[in-house]
């Protein structure tokens, strides 16, 4: 426990100093966490999605033998690679677009192929990603059945004929972000009427304003359970103005094992979108159910436990 808050606020003061400009330049990619025979540890970023992916990750090795523990609400991405890189976690659930721009914000790859392919020859020495995945949370511009049919959408690409009648629910980030209003333009020659902006990252507030037609489009991640809840359309994306973002283990080398290897691709050969989904309705919904118990009952629904 020491070791990790050790480690932790070593990377929060570098994060600090280097103002996140530059995650991979102060920490080396070893590991000060513990000696062989400990558990490794699974960290989680400061959303549910993530400690949940953290529970499911660690669940599956304690199944098959490989001792493993969580540490959630590390934080930001800049601070959990940090972790990973100081060792004081050994594994981090991601998602492979943004991690490659963590590393290269200069990178240009944008489908699924693309990024994985480029993702292993960009990491630090000391750290790597295993099997990505089908499940991919994704920013995606979502409509209501109504206004689909009204403007006759199905792909991002149908919106340039009516984009100028529309208001877009976003974060006030996308304005300027380049998959954002910048990416609506270029690739889709959409320019929306009016940005409406919102903080709560797709949420609640989001939805509420998407139904009662206050915005006819929103930036809704595709893990969010009130797309299927509320019978709404995601736009189609056939030119990657939202990159691939598939789920996937980032982890330190010197705790990984073949057997946690092999345990934990099993796991990303299994795992779906419509998991995650159904996993943040379990934990964020009505059951409120804990992280844990979640993760849990997935791994026996799987047949990861018994």
């Amino acid at each position: 426990m020491g070791g990790w808050a050790a480690g932790l606020g070593l990377a929060l003061a570098m994060s600090a100093c280097t103002g996140g400009s530059d995650p991979l330049s102060t920490v080396p990619a070893t590991s000060t966490s513990a000696s062989a025979g400990e558990p490794i540890v699974i960290g989680a970023a400061d959303f549910i999605e993530s400690q949940v992916i953290a529970e499911v990750y660690a669940g599956a090795l304690n199944a098959a033998g490989v001792a493993a523990s969580t540490k959630p609400n590390i934080g930001s991405r800049e601070v959990y690679f940090k972790a990973v890189q100081a060792g004081s976690v050994d594994i981090v659930p991601d998602y492979s677009g943004d991690l490659l721009l963590l590393i290269d914000k200069e990178a240009t790859e944008v489908s699924a192929d693309e990024i994985l392919r480029a993702l292993p020859g960009k990491l630090p020495n000391g750290l790597g990603v295993l099997d990505a995945s089908k499940a991919e949370k994704k920013d995606a511009m979502v409509v209501t059945k109504a206004t689909a049919e009204k403007y006759q959408l199905k792909s991002l690409a149908d919106l340039a004929k009516a984009c100028s009648e529309l208001v877009v629910g976003a974060p006030a980030t996308f304005a300027e972000r380049d998959y954002g209003l910048p990416g609506l333009k270029k690739n889709y020659d959409c320019v929306p009427k009016k940005l409406e902006p919102f903080s709560d990252r797709g949420g609640a507030a989001t939805v509420k304003a998407l139904l009662a037609d206050e915005v006819q489009v929103a930036d809704i991640y595709t893990t969010t359970p009130a797309i299927a809840d509320n019978d709404l359309v995601v736009l189609e994306d056939p030119k990657n103005n939202f990159i691939a973002q598939q789920v996937l283990p980032l982890y330190n080398e010197a705790k990984m094992t073949d057997k946690a290897k092999e345990t934990l691709n099993n796991v990303s050969r299994t795992l779906t979108t419509e998991d995650l989904i159904n996993l943040n309705r379990a934990v964020s919904g009505n059951q409120k159910q804990d992280p844990k118990e979640a993760a849990l009952a997935w791994l026996k629904d799987k047949g990861f436990t018994k």
